[in-house]
């Protein structure tokens, strides 16, 4: 089990993301996406790093919702994790 409590909150996501059950090949394209998923809409979140550790964590949790352990196209991952991002804020 992971701890978040005494964990910084922008890293959390990335704890998250390491935790995750795939592969090694499966995990570096998980965190490519993420990471560029982050650059797209990091702006958003203000500065507050409360806020943006929420954020991040959603946005990690998108990611690993719409991978798979076969996941080798960062980008259709990045697409897909923000499209989940963005219907799950909508709800």
């Amino acid at each position: 089990m992971i701890r978040f409590a005494a964990v910084d909150p922008g890293m959390r996501a990335r704890q998250l993301i390491d935790a995750a059950s795939f592969g090694p090949d499966a995990l570096k394209v998980i965190g490519e996406a993420f990471d560029a998923a982050w650059v797209e809409i990091a702006d958003h979140f203000g500065i507050d790093r409360v806020d943006i550790g929420v954020a991040r964590y959603q946005l990690a949790t998108a990611v690993l919702a719409v991978a798979t352990e076969h996941t080798r196209d960062a980008e259709a991952l990045k697409r897909g994790a923000l499209q989940k991002m963005a219907l799950d804020y909508r709800k």
